[in-house]
C-alpha cells in the first residue's frame, strides 16, 4: 500500500507562482511513478503531469505545458509541482497520484492522495 500526502496549496493571485509537494510512504519510492491530477468545481478530474521514478521522463497536459514543472527528490520520497503564471482556470483541488510507470499514471493511477486546494484569484 502507498500513502500520498499533498501540501502547498493556497490562495494566490493570477500571475503568481506556487509549489505543491507530495510525499509518499509505504513502499519503496523508486518502484513507482508519480503524477498530479486536478479537479475544478463542477468538472471531472483531469491529468496535469506525470514523472518517472528516475525523473527522466515527464508528461504534461497541454493546458499547463510551459507553465508547470514536475520534479522528483528520491531522497525525500517527494515530488513537486512548480506552477508559474497561474490563471484563474487553474483553480482546483490538486491530487497526487502513483502508478507503475509515468504512462500508467497518466492513464489511471493505482494510488491517490486526498488533495490540496489551489485557488487563483483574478
Amino acid at each position: 500500500q502507498v500513502q500520498l500526502v499533498e501540501s502547498g496549496g493556497g490562495l494566490v493571485q493570477a500571475g503568481d507562482s506556487l509549489r505543491l509537494s507530495c510525499t509518499a510512504s509505504g513502499r519503496t519510492f523508486s518502484s513507482f511513478a508519480m503524477g498530479w491530477f486536478r479537479q475544478a468545481p463542477g468538472k471531472e478530474r483531469e491529468f496535469v503531469a506525470a514523472i518517472s521514478w528516475s525523473g527522466g521522463r515527464t508528461y504534461y497536459a497541454d493546458s499547463v505545458k510551459g507553465r508547470f514543472t514536475m520534479s522528483i527528490e528520491l531522497a525525500k520520497s517527494t515530488v513537486y509541482l512548480r506552477m508559474n503564471s497561474l490563471k484563474s482556470e487553474d483553480t482546483a483541488v490538486y491530487y497526487c497520484a502513483a502508478g507503475s510507470s509515468a504512462g500508467a499514471v497518466k492513464g489511471g493511477p493505482d494510488y491517490w492522495g486526498k488533495g490540496t486546494l489551489v485557488t487563483v484569484s483574478s
